[in-house]
């Protein structure tokens, strides 16, 4: 607010009009200076730049290629798919986060010589991440020589090898299942001389699959079960039931798991 002071003798000095206008004036000075300019407000602008929220895309579980090659328990003769020890295998990697593309060539009664011959008319196609091999029990139910299954078994095997990109390391051989220890086995008798050659036939693809450096897994332990747990077979008295596959499964499992994490 501006003061104006202005000396009593000159307001008596002027007459009544210019008493007025004086008076006028001074108040129109008085309201201007008590209006008082707005200061302007200024707001920082802001240092922070917009930024969007990223979207979350899904994460994709890795995915890998096996191939299973066998005969009647790679096939699961008597069970659903879903129970054979090769798909339950996959389910159990799935829930480790890896996916399992299965591609599966076998057939009930396949000697390792007919086993060839089935894969000759669909061979697999590429490289597969891991293959599992297990067959013999046909040769040795024929009564085929154990030389003879040495012979054969290292040519599978090697093809095998050969499926899995030249990389024994991703190779696993199951050994033969005793089927020496079944219901169907006890009908005729005397069963010993079955599980003796059962074992001679595991000796040679225990020695074949130790000299490519492949992986060995022994089921014939779970099979022996057989004869002290019914439900570990299926209706025919002779070949293994879901759950016995699902025993085999989880034994192959912690092999698997180690050749894929070796393989990153």
């Amino acid at each position: 607010m501006v003061i104006v002071t202005v000396p009593l003798c000159i307001i008596k000095a002027y007459n009544p009009m210019m008493k007025k206008l004086f008076t006028l004036f001074t108040l129109l000075l008085l309201t201007a200076c008590a209006t008082a300019t707005p200061v302007p407000t200024l707001t920082p602008a802001s240092d922070s730049t917009p930024t969007s929220v990223p979207t979350q895309k899904a994460v994709e579980m890795p995915k890998i290629r096996y191939l299973a090659l066998g005969d009647s328990y790679t096939i699961g003769e008597k069970v659903s798919e879903k129970d054979r020890w090769s798909n339950q295998l996959a389910k159990s990697l799935e829930g480790e986060g890896i996916q399992t593309d299965v591609t599966i060539i076998a057939r009930t009664g396949w000697t390792v010589d007919e086993l060839w011959q089935g894969i000759q008319t669909n061979p697999p196609e590429g490289t597969y991440d891991l293959v599992t091999l297990l067959i013999g029990v046909n040769d040795q139910y024929r009564g085929y020589p154990v030389d003879g299954y040495r012979e054969d078994f290292r040519f599978m095997l090697g093809k095998a090898t050969e499926y899995a990109g030249g990389d024994g390391n991703r190779v696993v051989v199951l050994s033969i299942p005793d089927w020496g220890f079944t219901p169907f086995a006890a009908t005729s008798g005397d069963t010993e001389p079955i599980s003796q050659q059962i074992d001679a036939f595991n000796v040679v693809n225990l020695e074949e699959t130790e000299s490519v450096g492949a992986h060995y897994v022994d089921v014939t332990t779970i099979s022996r079960m057989a004869m002290d747990d019914f439900e570990l077979i299926t209706g025919d008295q002779l070949h293994p039931s879901g759950k016995m596959y699902a025993m085999w499964a989880e034994k192959v499992l912690p092999v698997v798991i180690n050749i894929l994490n070796g393989a990153k």
